[in-house]
C-alpha cells in the first residue's frame, strides 16, 4: 500500500514538535503493517493511528470511525491533489491544534482534513490507519527507527552524536519542497549499463523501489515485467508495471534482484514533481535496515540488520483484499461436562457422569472481498473475481487472520499452496493454486 500526497500548501514553522523541558530524548514502539509504520498520535486530546511517513509534507487525517471524536479547530475549506488517476480533493484546512508523539508535543499545528470514502486505509490494511504524519515531526529531531525491534527512539539534535559501526552507511540527502531525497545506483537484470538515481526517501510506500521512466528498463521480448496494482493515492488507485533490478548499490550496501515499479503515467503526469526526481525509496528496502533519520543535519545513516539478506518477493497470488464490513459468524463447539462423584473415604471414583451438549457463539467478524485480481495470475486462473468473498484460507476461517497477515502469506514463498472457500453471490465454492514468482 502506498500513499502521497502532493498539494501547493506552505510551510508553518508552528508545526514544530519538542520535547519537555531537560528531556534529550524519547521512545515510542510502532505496528509494521506492509512495510509501513503505524503510530499512535494524539490530536487534541485523542488518541489515533498514523502512518510515519518521510515522503509527506504536511499532517493529514483521512480516516475516522464512527467511535472517534475528535475536536478538530479553526477550519475552513481547500483542495487538494495527490498520486492517483483521480481528480481534485475537497477538504478543510485546521489550525491551532495540538497534536503528541511520545512525550514530544507541538502546540500550534496545522492539520488538513481530507473526506475521502475511498480513501480507506484501514479496510486494505486490516487495522486503524486515521491520518499521516511526516516532516513536521521529522524536522525537529533525529529519528531511528529499528524495524526489527519495532520501536523508534528520537533524540534533540545538539545532543546525538554517531557512533563508529561496521555495518553503518551515511548518506547526504538534499531536500525539495521539504522532502528527502536520495542518490542510489541500480541496474536492471538485463543491462550492463548502471545508472544513477535520484529517490525521494518514501517510508509511506510499502514497495522497495518505483521509478518514472521506463526508458532502458523494461522489455517486451523476453518481456520483463507484468502489469499491477501497486497502491492507493490521494487521488485514487495507482496501477502500473513491475519488474526487477539485478542491483542496487547503496554505499557499501549492495542489494540483488530489487523488486521495482513504475507507475502509470497518468497518475503522476499533473503533480508538478521534482525535475531531478526518478522515483521512491519505500518501505520494503528500508525495512532491512535500521534508519536514523537526521533532518536537520541533511543525512541518514542506514544500518544492516537481520532482514538485509531476505529475497525481494512480489504478491504472488495476484489477490488485493479489502475488510469490507462485517457478518455474522456462528461458532458451535462441542464440550463434555463430566461429574465424577469420589467416595468420601476412598476419593476414588465411583461413577461418572458424562454429558455431552452444544455451545453456540454469536460472532461479528469483518469480510474480506477481493477487490483487485492481477490479470493471468494464479488466482484469475483458478477462477477468482473481483468482488468475491473469501471465507476459508488454508482450512480457517478468513476472519482468523489478519489483513497484513494474509499479504505477508500471499508473498511468502513460490510453490506454497493456497486452498480458499469463496462466495459469489448465493454459490460457494472451493478453489487451490501454487503462488507463482512471475519474475
Amino acid at each position: 500500500m502506498s500513499i502521497f500526497l502532493y498539494a501547493h500548501i506552505e510551510s508553518f514553522s508552528q508545526n514544530s514538535f519538542q520535547l519537555p523541558e531537560g528531556d534529550k530524548k524519547d521512545k515510542i514502539s510502532f505496528n509494521l503493517v506492509n512495510n509501513l509504520v503505524v503510530i499512535p498520535v494524539e490530536v487534541n486530546g485523542t488518541t489515533l493511528s498514523f502512518l510515519l511517513d518521510t515522503g509527506v509534507k504536511s499532517t493529514i487525517i483521512f480516516s475516522l470511525d464512527k467511535q472517534d471524536s475528535v475536536e478538530l479547530k479553526n477550519t475552513k475549506p481547500v483542495s487538494l491533489r495527490g498520486l492517483g488517476e483521480g481528480g481534485v480533493l475537497k477538504g478543510l484546512k485546521s489550525e491551532n491544534n495540538v497534536l503528541q508523539i511520545g512525550s514530544a508535543v507541538s502546540e500550534d499545528h496545522t492539520i488538513f482534513v481530507i473526506f475521502e470514502s475511498s480513501l480507506n486505509l484501514s479496510s486494505r490494511m486490516g487495522l486503524a490507519i486515521n491520518g499521516i504524519v511526516g516532516l513536521d515531526f521529522f524536522k525537529n529531531f533525529i529519528v531511528k527507527t529499528n524495524y526489527r525491534t519495532k520501536k523508534i527512539k528520537f533524540y534533540k539534535p545538539e545532543t546525538y552524536s554517531y557512533r563508529e559501526c561496521r555495518r553503518c552507511d551515511i548518506f547526504d540527502l538534499h531536500f525539495y519542497r521539504d522532502k528527502p531525497y536520495i542518490d542510489f545506483v541500480v541496474q536492471l537484470n538485463n543491462a550492463k549499463k548502471q545508472d544513477t538515481v535520484t529517490l525521494l526517501l518514501d517510508s509511506g510506500s510499502s514497495d522497495a523501489m518505483w521509478l518514472f521512466n521506463t526508458k532502458g528498463f523494461l522489455i517486451e521480448a523476453p518481456k520483463n515485467y507484468f502489469k499491477d496494482f501497486l497502491g492507493l493515492g490521494l487521488s485514487g488507485n495507482i496501477y502500473g508495471k513491475r519488474s526487477k533490478l539485478k542491483k542496487v548499490i547503496a554505499g557499501n550496501f549492495e542489494l540483488n534482484n530489487v523488486n521495482v515499479a513504475f507507475p502509470n503515467k497518468e497518475a503522476i503526469d499533473s503533480l508538478g514533481l521534482y525535475i531531478q526526481r526518478d522515483g521512491s525509496l519505500g518501505g520494503d528496502f528500508l525495512k532491512r535496515f535500521t534508519v536514523t533519520m537526521d533532518y536537520p543535519n541533511k543525512k541518514v545513516m542506514l544500518k544492516r540488520n537481520s532482514n538485509y539478506k531476505d529475497p525481494f518477493n512480489y504478491n504472488m497470488s495476484g489477490l488485493t483484499l479489502e475488510h469490507d464490513g462485517v457478518e455474522v459468524f456462528t461458532k458451535t463447539s462441542s464440550e463434555r461436562e463430566i461429574k465424577n462423584f469420589r467416595d468420601e473415604f476412598t476419593n476414588k471414583i465411583d461413577n461418572a457422569s458424562f454429558n455431552y451438549f452444544t455451545r453456540t457463539e454469536i460472532l461479528l467478524v469483518p469480510r474480506y472481498i477481493v477487490v483487485e485480481i492481477r490479470d493471468n495470475s494464479v488466482a484469475e486462473k483458478s477462477g477468482i473475481i473481483k468482488g468475491d468473498e473469501i471465507l476459508t484460507i488454508n482450512g480457517k476461517p478468513a476472519h482468523e487472520y489478519k489483513l497484513y497477515n494474509l499479504n505477508a502469506l500471499f508473498s511468502s514463498e513460490e510453490g506454497k499452496k493456497i486452498d480458499l472457500e469463496v462466495k459469489r453471490d448465493d454459490r460457494v465454492f472451493k478453489v487451490r493454486f501454487k503462488l507463482e514468482k512471475v519474475l
